[in-house]
């Protein structure tokens, strides 16, 4: 698999570049910006691990994400940052971010969450999943329930989302909180809340509650 390295500081990038290759994968490293616009198109990368502050401004990967997302690119993206603060965790998931990972960081804890999601990107790849009477349609973001679409709001089908593409997993009420809510003043209380609604709007054993925390019910 081809990933996209997006890194300015030039041996964080060489150590990322060797873990990479020791682990089989094909990296592609750009320094800034217009080198990552030029690997887009030349090395179609399967994953983009992208740093926030770059030459051409302190926000210029959220920025370079948010390009993507509106040219309609989905190749998921890993943000590596000092920016600690929930505001720019929030600010980076919201303009289509999949993970956030905050520097220095082990490299073991990169791979893993690389390798977590490759794993949900080729899930999603799958278009739809269907249990049941339950119908997921992760591109056009849309879920059914019993042959009839349900209207689902963005965050309430974020959260479905993230049960679909592990179907048989159970997630604390923490995890979801990190994932989908990141920085809810209320806590894991906006996750049942959340919960709830899906069980109103898809029938109530489409979120079951389980030893530890919810997983899918169907």
């Amino acid at each position: 698999m081809n990933i996209l390295v997006v890194e300015d500081e030039a041996i964080l990038a060489q150590t990322l570049l060797a873990v990479l290759e020791h682990d089989g994968y094909r990296p592609v490293w750009a320094d800034c910006i217009g080198a990552a616009w030029d690997a887009m198109v030349e090395s179609e990368p399967d994953l983009i691990a992208l740093d926030v502050m770059l030459p051409e401004g302190e926000d210029a990967g959220f920025q370079f994400a948010r390009g993507l997302r509106e040219a309609g690119v989905t190749t998921p993206i890993l943000f590596l940052t000092a920016r600690d603060t929930v505001d720019d965790r929030v600010e980076g998931l919201d303009l289509g971010g999949d993970d956030y990972l905050v520097k220095p960081f082990s490299l073991d804890e990169f791979m893993a969450r690389l390798r977590a999601l490759l794993r949900r990107g080729a899930q999603t790849k799958q278009a739809q999943l269907r249990r049941g009477p339950l119908e997921v349609d992760f591109r056009k973001r849309r879920a059914g329930w019993g042959g009839q679409y349900i209207a689902l709001s963005e965050r309430e089908f974020a959260l479905l989302e993230q049960f679909a593409l592990n179907p048989d997993r159970v997630y604390t009420p923490t995890e979801l909180l990190e994932r989908i809510f990141p920085g809810a003043d209320s806590g894991t209380r906006v996750v049942r809340v959340y919960v709830h609604y899906l069980r109103q709007k898809l029938g109530k054993e489409v979120i079951i509650t389980t030893s530890g925390g919810y997983r899918l019910g169907v």
